[in-house]
């Protein structure tokens, strides 16, 4: 019993030594033998003779009349010796009357039956039926029930003359007389009705009406069927009952039984029984009545749980009683209510709200929600518990939600109809007074309120009426409750429930209806309208929803406006949170994010409320002091970004909002100064996450005004004078820059800080120009920003040129000559400006000029200049301007009358035109025809160099010639970077998918003046100090560029890998970090990542290049050599193994190419890397801070993969097998790199075969990734085909079919390699049997031959090898296994022949190839068969022939070798018990497994094995039994009852034989399901029966009844009634014998004793209806168990036992208290029934069941008082195997 609600119990005092002791031995032996009297009488004897002899007769009763003459007979028989008082041989007559009595025989059967009973009962009187009670009435009292009407009349005459008149003898058999006579209450029109009625209203009034209904509770509790009948009795015997009245006298003083036996009434199934029950309850057990307010707490919950559940069922009759026992008698609403709050309304939601935060496993967790819901229906009961429980509902609901029960789906659904089904007014109530209570009362938790948000977030669908009148009304209140409650010293409220509350203002205000109704309040009553116009919100919301309110609250200006309010209300609020911002600082962790919040609501409701209202709106506050106040916290000291944001957004939508009054303008330079510099601050490069929004809100400021604000402040602070805020200026500027969209044009609007920029790139101070490169590298975005202005410079009208024409040495050269002076300084700044830019932005500057026409430029005046010079026409590049600009430039010289002005001036225009032109041509993005022009205007220049003695600019000439010729001839393409000025180059290529059409080798023309230019300048005698340039460029461009530049390619490959490294680093320990309010730092750009990204390719395929060049050469040599290798003979054999390794070895360690492998390894890791955190979408963050990187990523990947396939796929793989965490990111780098499935498959064959020894040779390489193992990428390659669906699979199975074949062709034992190849193919095969394809005959085929054929090789990983080979013998450090431990090296059974193949297989493979597989290996492939194989053989190789042959294979070199010489039989390795049961599954494989089950179950050790494995071999056993219908008929014919004829026999293994053979019968009965074996009931009956009867060993008879324990679990208890008065029989007997005549210590009878002690045990745990009338017999049933009344002597058996042996001595060997205390422990709070001795194995005297007999009566009452008939069967199924295994 539990808690409180226990009875004190009262323990049984043992009686008094001596007479009693002795009575109770007498009174056994005279139940059982005959009584002294007449043991010597002669004619007594003969009397027993004569019944013997009849009793005899019954064994050859064949039909119903064989009966009626056998009970004449036995009637005749007793009749002829009526001067005896007593029956001989009683406890068979008993028997034999009890098995007459059948419901099967017919009724004059019966008839004849009750005659002889009549008979007996007048021969013994009434003190000899009250002695033997227990023989007799165990056939009667089942009886009545099934008694046909004629019978009836008889079997109540017995019962009223000869058991009435026992009087207080009746009181041990109270409880089994009311189930017996309670069938006759089922119909109130029945014959017998009344007569029954009557009967037990004497049976009551022979005891005492208490005694007699706590048998009627007890009757009611343990048995489901006589609950109708019970209450049929107690509706017309249990008095009708005042409030006031006490009825405990009436129903005894355990009043806790009485609410119990309600309450299982209240839960019965029945419709009927549960209507009877609340009748009853309003009749007897009203809930204002005495009795229960006397009941224990814990008693009145148990009765309101069963009472309400009763709306479950959704019936009127049964809700209109619970609501009348609930509300009262009377019919007015108000009075009901009132009785409801007086007496029912706090235990009803006392005991729901105990069940929804504690709920029991016995029902489902959504059960006391749905009665809540339920009980809405009836307003009067709905609206009162509504307010105690509604906000408990919903915390218990959340409690359950996020505790991730298994039952979540079915809360989460009732609960949202519990939120639909409140009444709106009556919860928001609630959730208001709980968040006004909170508020109000300084508390520092909000859980209310964080309560009430969940509410709202997580239910709330669409309801008009709470998002148009109770959402508005609570906003509003609780914006001035905040208000009022910030005003106090110190404030009301901390920081952290400021922040609750504002989340909830924040989920209020998403959820309210948009259709505006923050314009005005909802109505109320007429009585409170005067009052509630002029309450300012909070207030009205207490008078709105009666809530007293505890604050006073101050006088409104609108107070009938919520949007006014409420806007007042958040101003102040805000306002707040920035003084104490500015006033705390630091210190004030949390007021960060309360201004943030406020902030946000200001903005929303402005946005959403504010430009609803069709004129302007008045509102009490001053915007300046508000703004002033506000603007303060962005300053460095106290801000952070979501600070600035939200101010910034907050202010910009109150300037936007036209309808508030004052409104709030801000276009002043100090307002947008002091917002802009707080932004800027946030465009530094640490604060990468935030630089978009900023950006976004300083255009937003920017279009706020008519004024260039933002371009004077950015110019202001880029010219400064202290380089560091330079330095910063420069990086803000170039974010702001670079995240601004063309269409806003930032040229002209920024142009002023753009020049800035630019200017510093030309700067000597080495800060300034990085700074300038940095503004370039990260920010520019395009060129053509930049360009545009330049140009338009250039193209000034002002600059004059006219053709001209110079003779040197008879040659006429054509140029231009300028006509009239011009700024040349601003032209040079011009031209040096675009330098810097070009020089810097290198191949991508190049290609934006080459591929951008000039007529988009968006620069129309630029256009016009243009238009002007005739310098474009339609399709006409930016590049083509500029080369058209820079070549007259360098044909122009002054004319001679100009030259002393603009001489100097013009040499350094030519110097800087040249400069431009080598960093175009060098980039070779420069067509052929612009080259040409290019070369002839060079070529004249150097000559008239040459001939006039100018030396200045050959140097920069002639670097300039070699450029363009090298661009100009094919095979000296700058792509492969081949030669010594083009260096930068690597460093400067952006992109690479594009290049200009390179002419061929016959287009290209040498200039006619090449030649002798050439030779002067080697001759001229003033030429001679720059000899040297020349003869450089004339060795370098004859032969063209050779390849100097590749041993610095690896370097700086790696060098770019570290870096792209350490960037993944900072972007993981970002995301490890749990960010909390303040800014975290992220350095890397987007523009950083590319650039190392394209950095990284090129090296990569540059390093690359000379391998694909020279690997065919490297490959020849190998296939070459390989038949010089081959020998024969021993010595042959050993050189072939050294000389093929080392070639391997060689071949692999060839310096230049392993290094340039492990380049693109690293390459490809830093890929993989890159690809995997942009991909993560838990780091979705990092994605949208480098939106190009994983683009560009990709396109690296895909470069790489194009040039070397197979390389780049082993790389993969090995990431893959590092990478743990990342699982599924290689596959999907696979699938965009690869184009199809099918090549994927193919090369990770082909790498699995490079790697496998002994495959056949296909002119392979050797393999590149050399840490990767066949075994990785097999396992891979099984990844990869899960992936992959149905028609994807048939394309790739012909690859994978190629590689199983050539593998099986090189396997003659298991080696690792079967095990992966086996998974991939069961892979495929299972991929496959779910397409059409296997429709194919030659494909289903091949899937079958290589399916079994890798299975075959697989099961003989368990197989050891032949040890035979003297080259084998190994020492056992030599012999590791895959996995390093150390096994004995193993052998395979196998014969000769085998054995001389393995011989000779062993001399011509090394041993490395051939090592001892451990038992890891084994096990994974044993338990991959069990789970992955054996379940879908019959699917993957669809023809049974072959499943079977798969099956057998796996019997006989998995099972049948793991079973044989245990002494243990079932305890065998679990991976291969699993192999078993899945097999059992296969009906085609039943031959297969059949022999091995069969086997082991015949073995006679197979019960020493252990009950666990027990328990596992019953599947096995089940399906064995199942499949052969023979089986058990054959193992009952073994169990023989008859003595053997053979007199060698020993007679004690005989006896074993036998109980071995009924323990096998045991076990097998346990496997079956309930009912599994009902067909085979009678022929189990009937052997053990005949075993019962004709066997008296103990050790046979234990088995017996282990069986009879097995058949009550497995059996339905009403097939086993015909087998009760036989099991009774032989319980009652041997008890009874063991009082009269106690067993000797270490006696065989024990064992005997035991197992009937088990048999009782477990009836009682089971409590079945059919034992329940007999356990009188054997326990007091009644509550005289607990409550002893005076004078009180023994009955049942166990007591009498009890009695007997507690007055044993105890010696030292006596158990010292009971095996398993207890009959009901509790787990998880569920009390359930368990046996008593299921520790109990062995005994050694019979005081070791001392506390069974004295606590089964005790033990018993409680745990049908208490478990609610629930038993623990896997503890009851535990105890039978326990019991039958003995290998513990």
């Amino acid at each position: 019993m539990s808690g409180s609600s226990t009875p004190k119990l009262v323990a049984p005092e043992p009686l008094k030594k001596g007479s009693s002791i002795s009575s109770l031995r007498s009174g056994a032996h005279e139940r059982v033998s005959t009584p002294p009297a007449y043991a010597s009488d002669p004619k007594y004897k003969k009397y027993t003779q004569q019944v013997e002899r009849c009793l005899n007769s019954f064994d050859s009763v064949h039909e119903w009349a064989d009966f009626i003459s056998f009970l004449k007979q036995l009637l005749k028989t007793f009749e002829a010796y009526q001067q005896f008082k007593e029956i001989p041989r009683k406890l068979v007559v008993a028997k034999r009357l009890s098995q007459c009595l059948n419901p099967a025989l017919p009724t004059g059967v019966h008839q004849r039956a009750l005659d002889v009973y009549s008979h007996i009962f007048a021969v013994l009187g009434t003190e000899g039926l009250h002695r033997d009670l227990a023989l007799w009435s165990s056939g009667l009292f089942p009886f009545f029930e099934y008694a046909a009407t004629s019978v009836k009349p008889t079997l109540l005459n017995l019962f009223d003359t000869y058991y009435l008149p026992l009087q207080d003898g009746l009181r041990p058999i109270m409880k089994s007389f009311i189930l017996a006579l309670l069938p006759g209450l089922e119909e109130e029109t029945g014959e017998y009705f009344d007569k029954v009625l009557s009967l037990l209203d004497r049976l009551s009034g022979s005891v005492s009406p208490s005694f007699f209904f706590q048998n009627i509770w007890i009757v009611m509790l343990t048995t489901p069927s006589a609950r109708g009948t019970s209450l049929n009795f107690l509706s017309r015997r249990l008095p009708k009952l005042k409030a006031e009245e006490d009825i405990t006298d009436i129903v005894g003083r355990d009043v806790g039984l009485m609410i119990r036996a309600f309450s299982s009434a209240l839960e019965d199934d029945d419709l009927l029984v549960r209507r009877g029950a609340l009748d009853l309850l309003l009749q007897s057990l009203r809930i204002d009545g005495v009795a229960l307010k006397r009941a224990q707490a814990d008693d009145r919950m148990i009765l309101m749980r069963a009472a309400s559940s009763v709306v479950l069922r959704r019936d009127l009759s049964l809700n209109r009683r619970l609501y009348s026992w609930l509300l009262g008698p009377s019919e007015e609403g108000q009075q009901q209510m009132e009785y409801l709050r007086t007496y029912s309304l706090q235990l009803l939601s006392h005991t729901l709200r105990e069940e929804m935060f504690h709920p029991s496993l016995d029902y489902s967790q959504a059960r006391p929600f749905k009665i809540f819901i339920s009980l809405l229906d009836k307003w009067e009961i709905g609206s009162p518990l509504t307010e105690v429980l509604i906000y408990d509902a919903f915390k218990a609901i959340r409690r359950a939600l996020e505790s991730g029960s298994e039952s979540g789906d079915d809360i989460s659904m009732t609960a949202s109809t519990l939120y639909e089904a409140v009444e709106p007014h009556l919860l928001w109530k609630q959730l208001y007074s709980i968040v006004y209570s909170e508020i109000t009362s300084q508390s520092t938790k909000c859980e209310g309120c964080d309560m009430v948000a969940y509410i709202i977030s997580t239910f709330h669908g669409q309801d008009e009426e709470i998002e148009t009148v109770h959402l508005p009304v609570i906003f509003a209140g609780i914006a001035e409750l905040l208000a009022i409650c910030i005003q106090e010293q110190p404030p009301r409220l901390s920081t952290a429930a400021l922040s609750k509350v504002l989340a909830l203002q924040q989920e209020i205000l998403q959820h309210m209806s948009p259709a505006s109704p923050l314009k005005s309040r909802p109505p109320v009553s007429k009585d409170l309208e005067s009052t509630a116009a002029v309450s300012s919100p909070a207030s009205f919301a207490c008078i709105f929803y009666g809530i007293p309110g505890a604050l006073s609250t101050p006088s409104r200006a609108s107070p009938a406006l919520p949007f006014a309010t409420a806007f007042e209300d958040l101003i102040s609020l805000s306002a707040y949170a920035s003084r104490t911002l500015l006033t705390e600082g630091e210190q004030s962790e949390g007021m960060r994010e309360v201004l943030v919040d406020a902030l946000a609501l200001v903005a929303d409701v402005v946005s959403q409320h504010g430009s609803t209202h069709a004129r302007s709106v008045t509102l009490a506050w001053e915007p300046s002091s508000w703004l002033a106040c506000v603007l303060q916290c962005v300053e460095p000291k106290v801000t952070s970004f979501l600070v600035v944001e939200s101010v910034v957004s907050t202010v910009t939508a109150l300037h936007d909002a036209q309808t508030l009054q004052p409104c709030l303008s801000i276009d002043e330079r100090s307002v947008i100064s002091a917002m802009v510099n707080a932004l800027l601050r946030y465009l530094r490069l640490q604060w990468a996450a935030y630089h978009a929004r900023a950006v976004g809100l300083i255009w937003s400021l920017e279009g706020l005004s008519r004024k260039r604000h933002v371009e004077a402040v950015i110019a202001r602070r880029m010219t400064s004078e202290d380089p560091a805020e330079i330095e910063e200026a420069c990086e803000t500027f170039g974010v702001l820059w670079r995240l601004t969209d063309d269409d806003l044009v930032p040229g002209s609007r920024l142009k002023v800080p753009m020049m800035i920029a630019l200017d510093t790139l030309k700067s000597s101070d080495p800060a300034l120009r990085r700074i300038g490169e940095t503004w370039m590298r990260c920010s520019l975005k395009s060129y053509l920003r930049v360009l545009d202005p330049i140009l338009f410079d250039l193209l000034d009208p002002s600059i004059r040129r006219s053709p001209s024409t110079l003779e040197l040495n008879g040659k006429e050269l054509h140029g231009f000559a300028y006509d009239l002076p011009f700024d040349q300084r601003y032209i040079i700044h011009m031209l040096e400006t675009l330098l810097s830019v070009i020089k810097f932005g290198g191949q991508g500057f190049s290609k934006t000029a080459r591929t951008t026409p000039v007529g988009r430029s968006p620069h129309a005046e630029l256009l016009k200049r243009l238009q002007e010079a005739s310098a474009s026409s339609q399709d006409t590049s930016y590049m083509d301007v500029l080369l058209y600009l820079l070549l007259r430039f360098l044909e122009s010289e002054p004319k001679p009358a100009l030259a002393s002005r603009m001489a100097n001036f013009n040499v350094a225009l030519h110097n800087i035109s040249i400069d431009i032109l080598q960093a175009l041509v060098a980039r070779g993005e420069v067509d052929f025809p612009a080259l040409q022009t290019m070369e002839s205007a060079v070529i004249k220049k150097l000559y008239i160099g040459v001939h006039l003695g100018r030396l200045d600019l050959q140097n920069k000439l002639l670097h300039l010639l070699h450029s363009i010729i090298s661009a100009s001839i094919p095979s000296g393409g700058t792509y492969h970077g081949k030669g010594k000025f083009s260096a930068s180059q690597f460093t400067d290529m952006a992109e690479s998918s594009e290049r200009t059409p390179r002419p061929s080798t016959d287009s290209y023309g040498i200039h006619p003046l090449l030649a002798q230019t050439l030779l002067d300048g080697v001759l001229v005698v003033t030429n001679r100090s720059i000899l040297q340039h020349w003869l450089d460029f004339i060795l370098m461009t004859v032969p063209q560029f050779q390849d100097p530049l590749q041993t610095c390619i690896v370097p700086l490959s790696h060098g770019i890998c570290r870096q792209l490294q350490s960037a993944l680093g900072d972007m993981r320990r970002a995301s490890a970090e749990e960010h909390t309010f303040d800014d975290f730092e992220a350095i890397t750009s987007d523009a950083d990542f590319v650039a190392l990204l394209t950095s990284l390719e090129r090296l990569v395929l540059l390093s690359l290049s000379r391998i694909s060049d020279t690997s065919p050469t490297e490959e020849e040599p190998t296939a070459s050599e390989k038949p010089v290798q081959e020998s024969s003979g021993l010595l042959g054999y050993v050189s072939n193994v050294f000389s093929s390794e080392t070639s391997n070895a060689l071949d692999e360690a060839a310096p230049t190419r392993s290094s340039d492998y492990d380049s693109l390894h690293e390459a490809v890791s830093v890929l993989y890397a890159t690809w995997d955190i942009l991909s993560d979408p838990d780091r979705q963050l990092w994605s949208d801070v480098y939106p190009k990187a994983k683009t560009r990523c990709r396109k690296v990947f895909e470069h790489l993969f194009r040039a070397h396939p197979p390389e780049v796929l082993e790389f993969i793989v090995d990431c893959w097998r590092r990478d743990s965490t990342a699982a599924t990111t290689a596959f999907d780098v696979v699938d965009v790199l690869a184009s199809s499935a099918q090549t994927v498959v193919r090369m990770t064959c082909e790498s699995i075969a490079v790697r496998t020894p002994g495959m056949p040779d296909r002119s392979r390489k050797p393999a590149v990734a050399t840490s990767l193992t066949d075994l990785m990428l097999y396992d891979f390659l099984e990844q990869y085909l899960r992936r992959l669906e149905g028609p994807l699979v048939v394309q790739v199975w012909p690859r994978f079919v190629q590689l199983s074949k050539d593998l099986l062709a090189s396997l003659r034992e298991f080696k690792m390699q079967a095990f992966p190849a086996f998974r991939c193919c069961t892979v495929l095969a299972d991929k496959l049997s779910q397409t059409t394809a296997l429709e194919d005959r030659r494909l289903r085929k091949e899937l079958q031959d290589s399916y079994t054929k890798l299975l075959d090789i697989c099961v003989l990983s368990s197989k050891p090898y032949d040890q035979g080979s003297w080259i084998r013998r190994t020492t056992p450090k030599e012999n590791l296994t895959v996995n390093g431990r150390d096994s004995p090296l193993p052998r395979v059974a196998s014969d000769t022949k085998l054995d001389e193949k393995m011989n000779a297989s062993n001399t011509s493979l090394p041993d490395a190839v051939k090592p001892g597989y451990g038992t890891d290996v084994v096990e994974q492939i044993n338990d991959y068969i069990a789970s992955s194989v054996l379940p879908d053989l019959r699917r993957l190789l669809v023809d049974s022939d072959r499943v079977l042959a798969a099956c057998n294979s796996i019997a006989y070199n998995i099972i049948n070798p793991s079973l044989k010489g245990k002494t243990r039989p079932l305890d065998i390795d679990d991976k291969v018990l699993s192999i078993l049961q899945e097999m059992t599954r296969i009906g085609a494989a039943y031959k297969a497994w059949r022999g091995a089950v069969t086997d082991v179950l015949n073995d006679n050790r197979c019960f020493n094995s252990s009950p666990q494995a027990g328990g596992k071999w019953r599947i096995m056993v089940k399906a064995l039994y199942d499949v052969d219908k023979a089986a058990l008929s054959d193992l009952l014919a073994k169990i023989t009852t008859a003595p053997s004829a053979n007199i060698f026999t020993n007679r004690e293994y005989e006896m074993l034989l036998r109980s071995l053979n009924l323990r096998r019968l045991s076990y097998v009965l346990l496997s079956g399901e309930k009912n599994h074996f009902l067909t085979q009931l009678p022929s189990i009956q009937e052997k053990l029966v005949d075993t019962l009867r004709n066997v008296s060993a103990p050790v046979v008879q234990c088995e017996v009844y282990l069986c009879v324990r097995v058949l009550l679990c497995r059996l339905s208890p009403h097939n086993l009634s015909s087998f009760w008065p036989v099991i009774l029989t032989e319980l009652y007997g041997l008890f009874e014998r063991v009082i009269t005549s106690l067993p000797s210590d270490g006696s065989e009878e024990l064992t005997l004793v035991l197992a009937a002690c088990k048999l009782l045990d477990l009836l009682l745990v089971l409590q079945t209806e059919e034992f329940q009338i007999h356990q009188w017999i054997f326990i007091t049933d009644t509550v005289d168990a607990i409550y002893r009344p005076e004078g009180w002597f023994p009955e049942a058996i166990l007591d009498r036992l009890a009695e007997v042996t507690g007055d044993l001595p105890v010696t030292e060997n006596a158990a010292p208290s009971l095996h398993g205390a207890t009959t009901t422990p509790t787990v998880e709070s569920r009390p359930m029934r368990r046996p008593m001795l299921r520790s109990l194995r062995q005994i050694d005297s019979i005081r070791e069941l001392v506390p069974f007999f004295s606590h089964a009566s005790i033990a018993s009452y409680e745990s049908v008082y208490s478990s609610g008939g629930n038993v623990d069967w896997e503890a009851v199924e535990e105890g039978l195997l326990e019991d039958m295994f003995d290998g513990r």
